[in-house]
């Protein structure tokens, strides 16, 4: 049997959040269905070889999708981060590199897969809490600067008092947009700013590793380090789901 990453307690954790949500049945096989996609999003590996010791590969894969539609796993991450310490928030973007089999999805819509001089990519916005535990996502494509999606991650972290982001986020009309949210941005200037950066409060921004340290956790899962689902809704409930092994260890015993 292959290493597996749910215990009895995590479990017991996920499945009656799962169950609550109405949006499913409660089935005996779901364990070994949850542990099969956990296994696909670790290793990376495709669909089709996934270990026989999970079931048959197409009927955990058609449960994937059929969760990803229904938003499951997003709903899991939801209720876990729900009790964020949101104090101090983090935000920031990190590249990924679309795999060749993730592109040319049969819709109109890019599935934020975006061409740039690294190839094909799609850029995470993620927003943090005070100890560095993700509250929320935003998924773009590769080419797209950290700036568009800067103020959606703080509009939805309204009630921070603190604002934390690098240079790539220096802009006073984002300064002005964190105020009105009632908290205090923490973003160095760039180098050739006329104003400096006397007012910062480098003690804060210190911090900010926190941010870079969450993106290191969920880049040690093959199938987030790389994006290999065609469907921008598939590889958001991916990182949903590693998001939720992040929050797991504070709700199980």
């Amino acid at each position: 049997m292959p290493r597996l990453m749910l215990t009895d307690a995590t479990w017991n954790v996920l499945s009656k959040v799962m169950y609550l949500s109405g949006r499913i049945y409660n089935k005996p096989d779901h364990k070994k269905t949850f542990e099969g996609i956990l296994y696909k999003m670790r290793t990376g590996i495709p669909w089709r070889d996934l270990p026989s010791d999970f079931g048959c590969w197409s009927a955990i894969y058609r449960r994937f999708n059929l969760w990803s539609k229904k938003g499951i796993l997003n709903e899991l991450f939801r209720v876990l981060s729900r009790d964020a310490d949101m104090d101090w928030v983090f935000i920031d973007g990190s590249i990924v590199r679309a795999h060749q089999h993730s592109c040319g999805a049969r819709t109109a819509d890019n599935e934020s897969i975006g061409k740039s001089r690294g190839g094909n990519s799609t850029k995470i916005h993620l927003a943090v809490d005070s100890g560095g535990l993700p509250v929320y996502y935003e998924l773009s494509c590769g080419n797209t600067h950290d700036i568009v999606h800067a103020e959606s991650l703080v509009a939805n972290c309204s009630t921070s008092n603190v604002v934390v982001a690098d240079k790539g986020y220096d802009s006073e009309k984002l300064r002005a947009f964190v105020r009105d949210n009632n908290a205090t941005p923490v973003i160095p200037r760039k180098d050739n700013s006329l104003v400096g950066n006397e007012d910062i409060d480098w003690c804060m921004y210190k911090y900010r590793h926190l941010i870079e340290n969450a993106f290191g956790r969920i880049k040690q899962y093959r199938g987030i380090a790389t994006r290999y689902e065609k469907l921008e809704r598939n590889y958001h409930s991916m990182l949903a789901l590693a998001f939720v092994m992040m929050w797991l260890p504070m709700w199980a015993d």
